[in-house]
């Protein structure tokens, strides 16, 4: 089977996590720090704060930030839950913003302001698919309303203008993310006091960790505030150090990749719509396409899975999700909801060679062929 994203594990990262191993220290000591100061580097940042999820990094950010009960943040619904699930953990209300149209899927600028409230304090910009949204217009919009800029960079790790838009941004490093740590996140943010809350609040608000105490030879600390135990590893760490040095070179894989498959789409599929030009800021994390109206998708699932090829969907939208359906019954969201009904996740990953992505192009014409005999088939 063909996966629409793959891991790339190898000898570096087993010599990397047999090192810590024989270390025998195991969490949050000399690999996190280096894994922190390597990250940040990568991003023209002054440093970065390494955690055990993308999750862990938004709900620490709005913490940080003071976002709380009575308060209102701006999300896209067509995202991973976990983007809305953040605002619920500060006891903040999420409110759905609708995508700008099927062949922008970011969050609408127009829809933004129009939804923005007294009680509005925040947006959560996606990079959807690892496509940057437009930063200028965005930090226009955030100091215009007073309100503070968080960047949901799951998708997009690696690009030089991320982490530059707002008060923080967060990444991911899940499994089928463009580097992993299997699980484990990052945040990036500009302002050290920020970061400084940050940091104290992934352990519990501790002032001090085990491996300060061991290097002081004290074994006092203090707790200052309320925090959590969003911690990495160690053997997470070792992983994002090595996977790091190759981030650039697979970024860029991906984006001759998508080159490609937008150059044999347009040829093979005329009636298949990719989204974002050509020339898009992108970390080229998925490969997003957008059906038809009258064709069944379900169908083309299936037939491509015949064929031993992978699909899947990004996203079902959040506000169609049973627990937020029952919170926003009324939540309307037209282009979100078209969009979420006729889009297909190709596979995309550095292991796929030009060759693999002409497999896949010649299936997804044959299958949409069998539903839509007009169209081209290779």
């Amino acid at each position: 089977m063909l996966l629409v994203s793959e891991p790339v594990l190898g000898p570096e990262e087993k010599a990397a996590l047999a090192a810590v191993i024989e270390s025998g220290w195991i969490t949050m000591g000399d690999h996190v720090r280096e894994f922190e100061q390597a990250f940040a580097r990568v991003h023209q940042a002054e440093d970065a704060i390494a955690v055990g999820s993308c999750t862990a990094a938004l709900h620490l950010i709005l913490h940080a930030l003071g976002i709380g009960p009575g308060d209102e943040v701006l999300v896209p619904s067509l995202t991973f839950v976990a983007t809305a699930n953040s605002v619920l953990y500060v006891g903040a209300r999420p409110v759905f913003v609708d995508i700008e149209s099927p062949d922008v899927p970011l969050m609408s600028l127009d829809e933004a302001e129009a939804k923005c409230t007294a009680r509005t304090k925040a947006v959560i910009l996606v990079h959807f698919g690892g496509y940057l949204a437009d930063c200028d217009s965005w930090q226009s919009f955030a100091r215009r309303k007073g309100l503070l800029l968080i960047e949901d960079a799951a998708h997009a790790p690696g690009l030089p203008a991320v982490g530059t838009f707002g008060e923080a941004a967060a990444f991911s490093f899940y499994g089928n993310k463009n580097m992993t740590t299997a699980e484990g996140g990052a945040i990036i943010a500009s302002d050290p006091s920020l970061r400084e809350t940050i940091r104290r609040a992934r352990s519990h608000g501790m002032t001090s960790g085990t491996r300060q105490r061991l290097d002081s030879r004290s074994p006092d600390y203090d707790v200052t505030m309320l925090g959590f135990n969003y911690r990495m590893d160690e053997l997470r760490a070792a992983l994002g150090i090595a996977q790091l040095k190759r981030l650039t070179g697979w970024n860029d894989i991906r984006g001759r990749l998508s080159l490609h498959y937008r150059k044999l789409i347009a040829e093979h599929c005329p009636s298949v719509m990719v989204p974002f030009a050509d020339k898009w800021p992108s970390s080229h994390h998925l490969m997003a396409v957008v059906l038809p109206p009258a064709i069944s998708r379900q169908a083309v699932i299936d037939e491509l899975r015949r064929r031993a090829i992978q699909t899947t969907i990004h996203y079902p939208p959040v506000h169609r999700l049973t627990f937020y359906r029952d919170l926003y019954p009324d939540c309307d969201l037209p282009r979100t909801d078209e969009f979420a009904r006729r889009e297909l996740t190709l596979p995309l990953h550095p292991c796929m060679m030009p060759g693999t992505v002409e497999l896949v192009v010649n299936s997804f014409a044959a299958a949409l062929s069998a539903e839509f005999p007009t169209e081209a088939v290779a």
